[in-house]
């Protein structure tokens, strides 16, 4: 078996013309989806972009235990058990946040990997005196305003992008073609590429943006800031269009993709999964980003598509059953006759696809905020009496945030707990979740006032504008939730901070 996992951030679902009506025609993505079958219920688990990392890795979601944080030293890991299997595992990624504290340990289960630098604020550039003045002329001010952030990276990174083959995205397919050149003949690997894009900043090639042009003519829009829109609707605009020119691009060298399968007949001995981890909100319900608001469908509702050489008579197939992010990893131990560990709690797909028991709801969320839960007709948001409560407890051998370590102030309240059932016997350290640790994606009292406990009914309501009351299916949609978190050992303080009762005390 031979597979190729190809992975965008925060692709759109409904970017995709393959899953109804798209702002652009993706041709490519729309030609694999009739060679493969498509899932129309998949859903993000752990947010944002490592937890959903730690996800894929381990087959199990971890945002009732932990923040933004390393792969943990218990954990599975899905390209190590493949490794140990025999199957040679390799990642080609621009995706810098595996570089930093919080990414520790993921690039490295790989056999090998190849990190192409220069995405959003990656270290990558150096340049002691920047031209400030002309930085402020040719950016808005609305997105690029402090020049201590780590804005002012990527504008440095940018002097440094002139032509198509200069930018991070183009240069991972390349790399990808390289190993397939080397590599094609062979048998038992898998090649995880994995791009930054179409995630913010919107930067494309000129090509693909000047297909797009809005009527805007004002300084770069390319970097929403998470939060409320305030910008003017020729501003969204610019910057809609900014991003659905990044998925332009994204479509086109996809598409060389499905070209080399065809040249090279890779159909009949390769499988190829097309995925995401999580969508954004573009100003859909009046906001910008992830994180701070509700897991609206545009976030959590989001592409799969799949092909399997063995499954060549579902080609064009459309399937409704409910999956998520953490399901790839049992599926691809699957697609290489792996045996999945006892500490997985996700399914895989093929499993499912032939009869196996599927899901009846999928529970997601992040660290610190509310829980979504969705059964394919209904979504229900469920937030917590308090989400600036310092009651809940980061559990980890690994203590790093995304940019750094543990403060002294979170490490003096850290005790010994545990061990839990998927630890492997290791107890962890408990740490007070503060206010003031540098988690990405963190609430202000402002913002969380905004939002409440709701349900939706997708098929009546698809934009989720309606909130509805129905008391009988909260009950049953937050019972679902409770047996998910039970089957994942949560520990009492989550249960207790979301205002649960613990099923088992």
């Amino acid at each position: 078996m031979r597979l190729v996992y190809v992975l965008f951030d925060s692709l759109n679902l409904n970017a995709l013309s393959c899953y109804g009506d798209a702002p652009i025609n993706t041709p490519n993505f729309d030609r694999f989806s009739k060679k493969a079958m498509t899932f129309q219920n998949h859903y993000v688990g752990s947010l944002p972009c490592m937890p959903a990392r730690r996800d894929m890795h381990t087959g199990r979601l971890s945002f009732m235990h932990r923040s933004w944080g390393p792969l943990e030293p218990f954990d599975n890991s899905m390209p190590q058990l493949l490794s140990s299997a025999g199957t040679y595992s390799h990642l080609i990624s621009d995706h810098f946040h595996y570089f930093e504290d919080g990414g520790t340990g993921y690039h490295t289960r790989y056999n090998t990997w190849d990190f192409i630098r220069g995405q959003e604020y990656d270290a990558w550039k150096a340049m002691v005196e920047p031209p400030i003045e002309r930085f402020k002329a040719m950016y808005s001010d609305h997105q690029y305003n402090d020049e201590s952030s780590t804005r002012l990276q990527h504008q440095i990174n940018s002097e440094f992008v002139h032509d198509e083959t200069d930018f991070p995205g183009p240069k991972c397919f390349e790399s990808a073609f390289q190993f397939l050149e080397t590599n094609r003949s062979a048998d038992n690997w898998m090649l995880h590429l994995e791009c930054f894009d179409p995630h913010e900043p919107f930067k494309a090639p000129e090509r693909f943006k000047a297909a797009l042009k809005s009527d805007y003519s004002g300084p770069i829009l390319d970097w929403p800031k998470y939060g409320k829109v305030k910008e003017s609707p020729e501003e969204i605009a610019e910057i809609r269009g900014n991003y659905a020119s990044l998925v332009a691009m994204c479509d086109e060298y996809f598409g060389r993709m499905l070209d080399y399968f065809d040249k090279h007949n890779m159909w009949d001995d390769t499988c190829l999964i097309l995925t995401t981890d999580h969508g954004f909100l573009l100003s859909e319900h009046d906001w910008w980003g992830k994180n701070l608001m509700p897991y609206y469908d545009e976030i959590s509702h989001i592409p799969l598509i799949i092909h399997h050489p063995d499954m060549a008579d579902k080609a064009g197939t459309s399937h409704d059953f409910l999956t998520q992010t953490a399901d790839l990893m049992p599926t691809i131990l699957d697609a290489f006759g792996v045996d999945i560990p006892r500490e997985v709690t996700a399914r895989s797909i093929f499993d499912m696809l032939e009869g196996g028991k599927q899901h009846t709801s999928v529970i997601y969320g992040m660290f610190g905020g509310p829980i979504g839960v969705s059964d394919g007709e209904y979504s229900y948001f469920i937030y917590p009496p308090d989400l600036k409560d310092e009651s809940l407890g980061e559990y980890t051998l690994m203590p790093a945030h995304l940019d750094g370590p543990f403060t002294g102030e979170e490490l003096a309240t850290g005790q010994l707990s545990g061990p839990f059932d998927f630890t492997k016997g290791q107890q962890v350290l408990r740490v007070d979740a503060l206010n003031s640790a540098r988690r990405p994606g963190g609430y202000d009292a402002a913002s969380a006032e905004r939002f409440e406990t709701s349900l939706f009914h997708n098929a009546s309501d698809p934009m989720q504008l309606k909130p509805i009351k129905n008391q009988e299916i909260s009950d049953r949609l937050k019972n679902e939730i409770m047996t998910t978190l039970e089957l994942h050992d949560t520990p009492s303080d989550y249960y207790n901070w979301m205002g649960f009762t613990q099923i088992n005390n």
